[in-house]
């Protein structure tokens, strides 16, 4: 079996096969994505409401928070910020989206990523400014630093309809959705563990794309192969660990999201089966 290591630099070389002529045409950041803060309102508990705006160009694509197998995950560096304790990334409803032999979850067009800004002093206004990384994809994927820059006044109280949009755009709860069973079954296979979940749920339309994520961060999940059996929803993934070390998996701690054409929905954990 390919090491994990060598099956990510082979799938990297894959989406990355195309960076020269990209180069040749001269495209600047500024044609590809752009990003700004919108400021957002400080809330009744101290932390302030913001929002990243990225509006694409023609036919570019980002990711979500778990970009897929092929995805270039976004990465966020709030080091030029003042009076920051932290920062909460929010991800409305994304779509799915054919890329190749891939499927990139993520986004089109444009997107607002609602962010809850801590501040070390509640009493005092915030200066948030850092860059983020992003993956953006067209004929080829490639990535993107942006800066961004904004100052977030303790005095400012009026929502931003943008953000509040973005916040409402959640993908719905398994009890909203109507799921009703989530099963998980664990297996050994060279190098890793296969999973197979069947959850009982209602269609959410169109293909149902899967997305697994282990809470462990140094765990890779291989993109999962989906399909519809009546009630049930199948899928189909492998896990491995990005150092080829033995590793367990607790099945409460999985979040397994599942993305159609007409809504996406959020499950946290699920029981043997």
């Amino acid at each position: 079996m390919l090491g994990l290591k060598n099956l990510v630099t082979a799938l990297l070389l894959v989406v990355f096969a195309a960076p020269a002529p990209l180069q040749a045409q001269n495209f600047n950041v500024d044609e590809i994505v752009q990003a700004r803060v919108l400021t957002g309102w400080r809330s009744s508990n101290g932390s302030h409401i913001a929002g990243l705006q990225l509006v694409l160009g023609e036919g570019w694509k980002t990711y979500w928070r778990a970009p897929g197998e092929a995805g270039i995950p976004t990465q966020f560096n709030w080091s030029g910020s003042r009076n920051l304790a932290g920062v909460t990334v929010e991800w409305p409803t994304p779509k799915a989206i054919p890329q190749g032999h891939f499927l990139t979850i993520g986004y089109d067009q444009a997107v607002v990523l609602p962010l809850r800004v801590a501040p070390r002093d509640a009493g005092k206004s915030i200066r948030l400014a850092g860059e983020v990384l992003l993956g953006v994809c067209r004929d080829v994927c490639i990535p993107v630093t942006v800066s961004v820059a904004q100052d977030l006044p303790y005095s400012a109280k009026k929502r931003d309809p943008k953000i509040a949009a973005a916040i409402a755009d959640k993908p719905y709860s398994a009890a909203e959705a109507g799921v009703r069973k989530v099963a998980c079954r664990l297996s050994p296979v060279e190098g890793g563990i296969k999973l197979r979940t069947e959850i009982t749920m209602p269609s959410v339309g169109g293909y149902e794309a899967v997305v697994v994520e282990a809470a462990n961060p140094n765990l890779w999940v291989a993109q999962p192969r989906s399909r519809r059996l009546g009630s049930k929803l199948v899928a189909y993934t492998t896990m491995h660990h990005v150092d080829d070390v033995a590793f367990a998996v607790n099945r409460s701690e999985l979040r397994i999201t599942v993305v159609g054409e007409k809504i996406a929905v959020d499950i946290k954990g699920c029981s043997a089966g």
